[in-house]
């Protein structure tokens, strides 16, 4: 399948016990996704998962959920995957979140989200954070660093002006 054939996918990286605001802000940048045409990618879990998975639904999208299980279990999926993945990989799935994914956005999150933007950096997945981990390679990797958010509000103009950009599926930015 070509690049140009394939739909972008937004994976939302997060902690299953999120506070309310990131699920907020979880929410937003799914059905910001959703409304440019983007795929919403997530564990399939609780918290900023089910979050951005139902402003996805809501907004008319399309959700994915690469789950941790072999099964359906509590939590897992949650009610707005509409794709459910079951791997069966346990956090080992962590990888294939990122690798699937056009772009990646972190909210908040525990040791699970830094693993995915580990991940996603090796992979040269491009990263947006939002109140979450703050990573920096030694100067001789010359890898490119996550964008960095503080504000939600910056978070969101800055998403959906890279969302809407014809072919930004093919250069995200980092």
């Amino acid at each position: 399948m070509s690049e140009a054939s394939r739909f972008p996918v937004l994976a939302v990286l997060g902690a299953a016990d999120a506070t309310a605001e990131e699920e907020l802000v979880a929410e937003a940048v799914g059905a910001l996704a959703a409304r440019c045409g983007w795929v919403v990618l997530t564990g399939g879990g609780p918290g900023v998962m089910a979050a951005a998975s139902r402003g996805a639904v809501a907004a008319g999208g399309l959700t994915l959920g690469i789950l941790p299980n072999q099964r359906p279990a509590a939590d897992y999926p949650n009610p707005w995957v509409r794709l459910a993945v079951f791997t069966g990989a346990g956090s080992a799935r962590n990888a294939f979140n990122v690798l699937s994914a056009t772009l990646c956005v972190a909210i908040g999150g525990g040791a699970g989200t830094l693993s995915e933007i580990a991940l996603a950096l090796k992979a040269e997945v491009p990263v947006w954070c939002w109140r979450s981990w703050q990573v920096e390679p030694p100067p001789a990797h010359g890898r490119a660093l996550p964008r960095v958010f503080e504000d939600r509000h910056a978070l969101l103009a800055a998403l959906g002006a890279e969302l809407r950009q014809p072919g930004s599926a093919d250069r995200v930015t980092t």
